[in-house]
C-alpha cells in the first residue's frame, strides 16, 4: 500500500533501524522512544492485522518474534519480553499493517506494559457460553 509507513520501510522508501530481515518478515526499532529496546516485527506483505493474516504469514511472524525474543534474553542482558498487539481500531490499532511489539524486560525495570482493566461486567460463565468454540 502506497500510504502505509511499514510498506514504505519494507520497500526501502522510509528509513528504519533494521535488526532482522528474511524473505517474509522484518524487525526494526520502534521510533516511539518510550522504552529502551522497543522493537516491531512485521510481515513484508501488507496485512491489516491478525484478523487479516493467513496462517503461513502468521507462522513466519511468530518465528521471527521468537528469534528476536531469544536474542534479547540470550545475548543482550534482558530477562524476558512483553509481546503486544492491537488488531482493529477498536483495540487501539493505529498503524494498519500487522505488527507485534517486542518490549525487552529486566527484573524490576518499573515498566507497566500490561494495561489496567476496569473489571469484568458480566458473569464469566455467561461470557464462556457466548464465546465457546464448537469443535468437530
Amino acid at each position: 500500500m502506497s500510504d502505509c509507513i511499514f510498506c514504505k520501510i519494507v520497500n526501502g522508501t522510509a528509513p528504519c533501524m533494521k535488526l532482522w530481515e528474511d524473505e517474509y518478515t522484518m524487525a526494526f526499532m520502534d521510533i516511539a522512544k518510550d522504552v529502551d529496546g522497543h522493537l516491531l516485527v512485521i510481515p513484508k506483505a501488507h496485512k491489516k492485522n491478525i484478523l487479516d493474516c493467513d496462517e503461513e504469514t502468521l507462522a513466519h511472524i511468530m518465528k521471527t518474534v521468537k528469534r528476536i525474543s531469544n536474542h534479547l534474553v540470550e545475548n543482550c542482558g534482558y530477562n524476558g519480553v512483553n509481546l503486544l498487539n492491537a488488531s482493529d481500531e477498536s483495540a487501539g490499532q493505529d498503524v494498519f499493517h500487522f505488527h507485534i511489539h517486542i518490549i525487552p524486560r529486566k527484573k524490576n525495570d518499573n515498566i507497566h506494559a500490561w494495561p489496567p482493566f476496569n473489571g469484568a461486567e458480566h458473569d464469566i460463565e455467561e461470557i464462556y457460553k457466548k464465546i465457546s468454540i464448537k469443535q468437530d
